[in-house]
């Protein structure tokens, strides 16, 4: 059994290996408070050592995914000063720092509201599943605001210069649009659709090793971050250590029997 805090924000089901994640505050359209954000890193510092789970699926009840940032916390937050704004926006780059790197394999599924915090969490996934009609936008200079614990991740999802016509004109734009953009992966029609196309890559995500997979994951983000050269020396050590390792043994194994893997049931 995983053990899953408590959260008055989020709805959790764990079964299969997967955890599904509910972004529950449907009145505010999922609207990310600081609860939420301390709740969410709470499930994500809970499962970063689960291996038997290999998936974590993030979608939104209402029919919205997420509308981005709580203007209640940020109205609360004025009484403060400025360092409260600080530490309300600060917080929510860690919680997309640690959704980046779960070693889990991280899927959105995405309806409705897409916005601000919301368009966040869709470019730290590993997969991203899009309602054609989900709406999608970074309005924060449309509030005299700047995405800014976004707009990093916006970057690496989708590159610079789509990032600056995106942010600077706060446009709204849909699931087709973000397939073109590379924000999104697929594109169904309505909720059926959506949940066939998320049983299918979750099928494909269990073919694979979770151990594999949390590394691969690893060295994929670090491609983007860290020189070549000592990059690809840690590389073949992370390869000859999955070589003779568990997972490796049992894949190769398989392979020359002709079955499944151990992992792939």
């Amino acid at each position: 059994m995983i053990s899953l805090p408590s959260c008055e924000t989020l709805l959790l089901e764990a079964a299969g290996g997967v955890l599904r994640i509910t972004l529950n505050r449907p009145d505010s359209r999922n609207a990310m408070s600081l609860q939420m954000v301390g709740e969410l890193r709470a499930v994500f510092a809970a499962v970063r050592d689960q291996r038997r789970l290999r998936a974590v699926l993030i979608s939104g009840s209402g029919g919205h995914f997420c509308a981005g940032g709580d203007i209640k916390d940020m109205a609360a937050a004025r009484a403060h000063g400025s360092s409260a704004h600080r530490t309300l926006n600060r917080a929510f780059g860690t919680l997309l720092e640690e959704a980046q790197r779960l070693p889990q394999v991280l899927i959105c599924v995405l309806q409705g509201a897409v916005l601000g915090g919301g368009f966040g969490l869709a470019c730290v996934s590993d997969i991203a599943i899009s309602d054609a009609q989900a709406q999608f936008g970074l309005p924060e200079t449309s509030l005299g605001l700047l995405p800014a614990q976004i707009a990093p991740f916006v970057v690496q999802r989708i590159g610079l210069t789509q990032a600056r016509r995106l942010a600077l004109t706060s446009v709204r734009f849909d699931g087709r649009e973000a397939e073109r953009l590379g924000l999104v992966h697929f594109v169904e029609h309505g909720a059926p659709a959506l949940e066939e196309r998320l049983q299918q890559q979750l099928a494909q995500v269990l073919r694979c090793a979770p151990g594999a997979n949390a590394a691969t994951k690893a060295l994929l983000l670090a491609s983007v971050e860290q020189p070549l050269g000592p990059l690809l020396d840690q590389a073949a050590e992370d390869f000859a250590n999955a070589v003779t390792a568990e997972e490796g043994i049992e894949g190769t194994l398989a392979f020359v029997q002709k079955r499944k893997p151990a992992w792939a049931g």
